[in-house]
């Protein structure tokens, strides 16, 4: 019995001695951690989807507490979520405008020529294996990997074409780094009119293989105030420091439906080529 006592009363004290030494090395080697990083993040969306630069919400918090960040880089974060941790944090808030992200492509099945493609339904993949299917080198290969790379549901594969609902794009560009053409901007939110083209050929060619391609005939470019559209080479881009109003899109009259409303490309408003 006595032996039960004594074998007791060792263990009890060695934990004790033990746990004296764990709490004296967790108080000696502890790292302090600010709470307001908690804090932070509490009042962010919660996304984690990286379109800030950071690994997710947690570093971000982490950089806006440190002051290496403003609370408005969260492309996710409402006004009223910037606001709300700025207050915390007892800073100024700073506005950004909101961007969202448009596929410069409207090249759906459509109005594409297209081959029978067997390959791998990856457009990154795709590229590299066989280059996908549309005559287009430059338009949208309509296998999606944006779409899945759009933590938010913003993307719609509709008839072999991305298509970005604005509404539910926040601007986060998971959708920019997935696609390897480099189809896909971020362009302010408030700009409507935009020329869903990116091949830099000659008109007659892209009509050959698209018929939704911009022929650089330049009615857009005259229906709009000098400046709002600018031509480069075979291609008018929408200058988005100077963007021209939603009417120039009617005025314009563009023969293949090139220049578009982006609500009403989310749609699918436009046919294509008109006849």
């Amino acid at each position: 019995m006595n032996t039960i006592v004594i074998a007791i009363g060792v263990a009890g004290a060695v934990g004790a001695v033990l746990g004296v030494v764990i709490g004296v090395v967790a108080k000696a080697f502890a790292v302090e951690t600010d709470e307001r990083i908690e804090g932070v993040e509490e009042r962010l969306p919660g996304a984690n989807c990286g379109g800030c630069g950071y690994a997710g919400c947690a570093d971000f918090a982490k950089a806006v507490v440190a002051g290496k960040v403003a609370p408005s880089a969260c492309p996710v974060c409402s006004p009223e979520d910037v606001q709300s941790v700025a207050a915390y944090l007892g800073i100024e808030a700073e506005a950004s405008e909101p961007v969202v992200a448009v596929v410069r492509c409207a090249g759906d099945c459509a109005n594409t020529v297209r081959a029978l493609y067997n390959g791998t339904r990856d457009c990154r993949s795709a590229v590299v294996v066989a280059g996908g299917a549309k005559g287009c080198d430059y338009g949208c290969l309509g296998f999606g990997s944006c779409a899945e790379a759009c933590p938010f549901g913003a993307i719609e594969l509709r008839a072999g074409l991305a298509v970005v609902h604005p509404e539910l794009c926040t601007g986060c560009g998971n959708c920019v780094e997935a696609c390897p053409k480099d189809l896909i901007v971020l362009v302010p939110a408030s700009v409507e009119v935009h020329v869903y083209c990116n091949s830099p050929e000659k008109g007659a060619d892209k009509r050959k293989v698209c018929k939704t391609a911009c022929i650089a005939c330049r009615k857009c470019v005259k229906a709009a105030e000098e400046g709002q559209m600018t031509v480069d080479g075979f291609l008018v881009r929408t200058n988005y420091e100077n963007p021209p109003a939603p009417d120039v899109v009617e005025a314009a009259a563009c023969p293949t439906t090139a220049i578009r409303l982006a609500g009403k490309h989310a749609a699918g408003e436009y046919e294509g080529a008109s006849k």
